[in-house]
């Protein structure tokens, strides 16, 4: 391992790879930051490029504007409420609010160190754990993988105020209704389709979360007027807010940040998870970690619901190379395109990659640790300047915003009909907003919905359509009761607090009556 170390170090320092490192986070930051155009499309508008490249150069330059667009997909999250990419979609939930508050500058720096930690911890497992890891993901099976996605359903509690779990039970079970929506890959048949053909592929994902966010934020924005009416002085420097973290910051977010980089570099290694179930799962795990008073921050403005979310994408971005380069199976449709790339170059990803074409395995794995310091680099010193994206008046942002989320969802299909579709989803979601539903479940049944479908078909296959697949295997067994003991929180926490409170006034009554006493 230690001589495809050096061979993988030898080859990234190579000027042109260290070009192409830099090219590809560049690249990818800029693209990233556009609400609607994610790594995928970053990704494919590379690929000619790649072509008359050497095959370390070209695999090189993808996988710094892979991990670039998910370093700059948080900025528009923070700065406007539109993801640049699904996976960025957990950061605007906390992110978005603490730029409201004028904190955008210590908002983005937040997202730019959890980013770095994310991608240097997963770098460095990727190093020394690769071989092993892929033992592990190969390993799994769909019984594992369904009871993985039931437990990423419980962390609708992350997503839900107090006394709301029920309205965010509802939105995950209509997430998991519209994902259903297409043509059955198993059987062949169309579902919900209603007759029309531009419904038989299913409905975008990037079609659903410019909907309910970009869209339906710009909407409610226009509903209240306050919100639009502008002061004819523009936004002073004062309300973008400074970058300065403080060192009580710092000791909050840090284990935040450590354990959202192992918990999301474990759901890449997983071929089919991706960033957007680490980012949700992290974000969950770190609500219900949080004591009382630090839950209800989230939401709002809490620093660990921004730091989980963006640490766990970037560890899972560096995660999904591992079945990418070990077992020849992608981790995400991002890495999905990388495997043709690597196949057109002669490359054939899998167990013997690292014997066959140990200087293309080993400097793809150094150069991600390097292209994380280069995005630290050009990210921080840009944060004000970015940041200036808030005095750019409303009247002028609202139209841009419509711009890049329309143009963002007909430029993935350029096909007129969802951009009709996408209005009829921001209608719906403008009317749920306003009933107090959380929009965040919707999307989490949404990605879970396909694959939870699958996975559960193949397991009740093999089982011969017994439920007995999620006991018979001992990592399943651990997932159930992990998630049962999810599920059976907040309901232990609930009664713990009722006992409380009745035994509370009981104290204060005794107390009185011995102060009478005496």
């Amino acid at each position: 391992m230690l001589d495809g170390i050096l061979t993988g170090l030898g080859t990234a320092v190579m000027p042109m790879n260290l070009l192409m490192v830099f090219v590809g986070c560049f690249v990818g930051t800029f693209i990233g930051m556009l609400p609607g155009l994610g790594p995928i499309s970053a990704i494919a508008l590379m690929i000619p490029i790649t072509y008359g490249l050497e095959p370390s150069s070209g695999i090189i330059l993808m996988a710094g504007v892979y991990y670039g667009a998910i370093f700059g997909g948080s900025t528009s999250s923070i700065l406007i409420n539109a993801p640049g990419c699904s996976s960025t979609v957990v950061t605007a939930f906390d992110g978005y609010p603490m730029a409201q508050k004028g904190q955008a500058g210590k908002a983005l720096a937040l997202a730019a160190y959890a980013s770095f930690t994310g991608g240097t911890i997963s770098a460095i497992f990727l190093l020394v754990a690769a071989p092993a890891l892929a033992s592990v993901s190969l390993s799994f099976q769909s019984a594992d993988y369904f009871a993985l996605m039931v437990l990423g359903l419980t962390a609708v509690a992350a997503f839900s105020g107090k006394g709301q779990v029920l309205k965010a039970l509802l939105m995950t079970v209509l997430g998991l209704m519209i994902s259903t929506v297409g043509t059955d890959r198993s059987t062949g048949v169309e579902r919900f389709t209603f007759g029309y053909i531009d419904l038989m592929d299913g409905i975008s994902f990037l079609l659903l979360a410019m909907a309910t966010f970009a869209l339906a934020e710009v909407v409610m924005a226009v509903l209240k007027r306050d919100h639009l009416k502008e002061e004819e002085n523009q936004t002073d420097s004062s309300q973008i807010g400074s970058m300065a973290v403080t060192k009580e910051e710092v000791k909050e977010v840090a284990p935040t940040a450590l354990r959202s980089s192992v918990l999301g570099f474990i759901v890449g290694v997983l071929p089919g998870a991706g960033a957007t179930i680490a980012a949700f799962l992290a974000y969950g795990m770190e609500r219900n970690l949080a004591k009382a008073k630090e839950k209800l921050k989230f939401g709002s403005g809490s620093l660990r619901g921004l730091v989980a979310p963006e640490a766990a994408n970037n560890a899972s971005s560096s995660g999904s190379f591992v079945p990418l380069l070990t077992l020849g199976i992608p981790g995400s449709g991002t890495t999905a395109i990388m495997l043709g790339a690597l196949i057109a170059y002669g490359i054939q990803p899998g167990p013997r990659m690292m014997i066959d074409n140990p200087d293309v395995f080993w400097s793809v794995i150094v150069s991600m640790y390097i292209g994380n310091i280069v995005l630290l680099i050009l990210n921080l010193p840009l944060i004000p300047y970015i940041s200036k994206l808030l005095m750019i008046p409303r009247t002028v942002l609202v139209p841009m915003i419509l711009f890049f989320a329309i143009t963002g969802v007909y430029l993935v299909s350029f096909n007129t009909f969802d951009i009709y579709m996408m209005v009829v989803f921001c209608a719906a979601a403008i009317g749920l907003r306003m009933l107090n539903f959380p929009m965040a479940p919707l999307l989490l049944g949404f990605v879970l919905g396909g694959l939870m479908e699958n996975n559960l078909r193949r397991a009740l296959m093999i089982s011969d359509g017994s439920l007995s697949f999620l006991w018979e295997r001992p990592i399943t067994l651990v997932i159930v009761c992990i998630t049962v003991l999810v599920l059976a929180a907040p309901v232990i926490q609930r009664l713990l607090q009722k006992k409380r409170n009745q035994s509370a006034p009981d104290t204060e009554f005794s107390a009185v009556n011995n102060e009478k006493k005496a």
